[in-house]
């Protein structure tokens, strides 16, 4: 009897272990510790600062990592990326036109590949599987890499395209690798590329932003894009809308510049599980709260989750476990941690100093 007792309490085990799904094992019962990465940007030599993330959301510096590439004018979200593996970091050297790659090792990096970029002023990468992805803003080109198991970059022949807008923010591929999405600033527009099998990105689509300036961008269930606008809202205030994208990229409204009531939402973020997009609103020093419906409808839930004066939030990254949310103040040099609520609002933790002019924010 006790040897069936047993069988059946593991069975229960193992079944509700399934039903909880990805992420529900012992590691992140205990937290999930990883780390938090941002770069200095500086010109004279642009460097990754490392920092191990505790189970509890506090930050340690770890370590600061030369890109050996300078720094330049970002403005950007995901000019610091880590791959959906955990085991490589890119970051663009916007001012010597090239990208870094790292490998991750625990709370360190060691650097395996530095390569052109391709074009002119790399501000923001993406990578998918083996494929990795920049956009440059000052020659308005994309261009591809395929990243072999040592994690040196080849670039992808054919993956040089053009740009039909202008001001690029952000390029990201969507969850399934096969569209490329690139937020333009200066033409209020997006644009799309199909991927080929190849590796090789099409041809520019362009479809008009909802509102004015997108920025920052993220996917959410079932292949739902959500923008921050800049300047999207009425009164000069700023928004965020919701689109559906297919696999042959093109993209048709859900939610239309949703409000803010906050001033320039430039970064946006969306939970793991789908239920909350963040935007990061540099000209009011706050952070926004959106839920998510299932059909991928956007609502304002708390216009200032967080607020700190002068803050002039300039990045947002969420760690992979949903639990906690950065945000890189640009203008009080700090990287301010949050505990996310099950209602999506934000329970300020300690955060750590960041040199002036730190840009770009990434975290596992």
């Amino acid at each position: 009897m006790s040897r069936t007792i047993a069988r059946i309490l593991t069975l229960v085990a193992l079944v509700a272990l399934l039903l909880a799904g990805p992420g529900a094992g012992p590691s992140a019962a205990a937290g999930d510790a990883g780390n938090v990465y941002t770069l200095t940007n500086t010109a004279a030599g642009n460097a990754v600062i490392a920092y191990a993330r505790s189970a509890s959301g506090e930050l340690t510096w770890s370590g600061t990592f030369a890109t050996q590439g300078g720094g330049g004018s970002l403005g950007s979200q995901g000019s610091v990326v880590v791959s959906d593996d955990g085991r490589w970091l890119y970051a663009v050297n916007a001012g010597t036109n090239n990208i870094t790659v790292f490998g991750v090792s625990g709370n360190g990096l060691t650097l395996t590949d530095l390569v052109s970029s391709n074009g002119t002023q790399p501000i923001s990468v993406t990578t998918s599987r083996d494929l990795v992805y920049v956009v440059n803003a000052t020659s308005r080109t994309i261009a591809g890499f395929r990243s072999s198991p040592a994690g040196t970059l080849t670039p992808i022949a054919g993956s040089v395209r053009s740009l039909i807008g202008s001001g690029p923010a952000e390029i990201a591929f969507s969850p399934s690798g096969g569209v490329l999405i690139v937020t333009e600033k200066a033409t209020s527009s997006l644009e799309t590329f199909v991927v080929g099998p190849d590796g090789a990105a099409g041809a520019a689509t362009s479809y008009p932003s909802s509102g004015a300036t997108p920025f920052g961008f993220a996917f959410g269930h079932r292949d739902q894009l959500f923008v921050s606008e800049a300047a999207g809202a009425p009164a000069g205030l700023s928004a965020a809308s919701s689109y559906q994208l297919t696999e042959s990229g093109t993209v048709t409204t859900i939610s239309a510049s949703v409000p803010t009531t906050q001033a320039a939402a430039c970064w946006l973020v969306v939970t793991g599980n789908g239920r909350y997009a963040f935007t990061a609103n540099a000209a009011s020093d706050s952070i926004s709260t959106f839920a998510i419906d299932q059909d991928g409808s956007l609502t304002l839930v708390i216009a200032q989750a967080a607020h700190s004066a002068a803050a002039h939030t300039t990045d947002l990254a969420l760690t992979r476990n949903g639990r906690f949310l950065y945000a890189n103040d640009g203008g009080t040099h700090m990287i301010s941690a949050f505990r996310i609520g099950s209602d999506g609002s934000l329970e300020r933790l300690a955060g750590v100093t960041v040199p002036a002019g730190a840009s770009g924010l990434a975290a596992r």
